[in-house]
């Protein structure tokens, strides 16, 4: 163990601009502020982007946001155009991050209305995985909820939230989606009763746990 590239020794105080390493990895900086992170989950609405500006002029989710005295929200992985539902936003970077990264494998689960019905032999070849980019994906749960001749609509999960992998995975077997949300993150689930814009307060030790 290490303090500011020395060797810590029994009773070496340190304070919050310390740097602590331990077999040369650094440990994140601890401060007060970081126990006072703020979390948010926001119901997307279609026809919003998920960056802080657009040359074209279009909506914002960064817009809907509370004001914050100091820092800024990071966004917790993102939703494309026109797909709707549950965003997370953050104030703690190194939060976002972990939330995000594969290795931690948090669920994303979609609605998904597609034309039509699938096959059995089209859900087999999701649940089994299809090649995007060089990788293998695939559909960790597939269920079947309420739909008619002409739609039907799925519940899927994914772990790692590839670049539009939810629809690239129905095109794989020739279905388009027309319609997708996404209802949770994580244990973090999209609550029925709140409205597209609109955004509601998280305990941000919840979504450490």
């Amino acid at each position: 163990v290490s303090v500011d590239g020395q060797t810590a020794t029994l009773g070496l105080k340190v304070d919050e601009s310390s740097r602590i390493a331990i077999d040369g990895t650094n440990i994140p900086e601890y401060s007060q502020a970081s126990e006072q992170s703020r979390a948010i989950l926001y119901h997307k609405s279609a026809g919003e982007i998920c960056s802080r500006n657009d040359p074209k002029g279009r909506p914002c989710v960064f817009d809907r946001l509370p004001a914050l005295k100091t820092g800024r929200w990071v966004s917790v992985g993102r939703l494309d155009f026109n797909t709707t539902g549950l965003l997370l936003f953050t104030t703690d970077g190194d939060l976002a991050h972990r939330l995000m990264h594969p290795s931690f494998g948090m669920e994303r689960e979609y609605l998904c209305r597609i034309r039509g019905k699938a096959s059995p032999a089209q859900i087999e070849k999701l649940k089994k995985g299809v090649v995007l980019d060089g990788q293998s994906c695939r559909f960790e749960q597939i269920r079947v909820r309420k739909g008619s001749s002409s739609h039907r609509w799925y519940e899927v999960v994914v772990q790692e939230g590839r670049y539009r992998e939810v629809r690239r995975l129905w095109a794989a077997v020739d279905c388009t989606v027309n319609r997708l949300i996404r209802i949770r993150y994580g244990s973090i689930r999209l609550p029925e009763d709140l409205r597209a814009g609109c955004w509601i307060e998280l305990d941000a030790n919840d979504l450490r746990s």
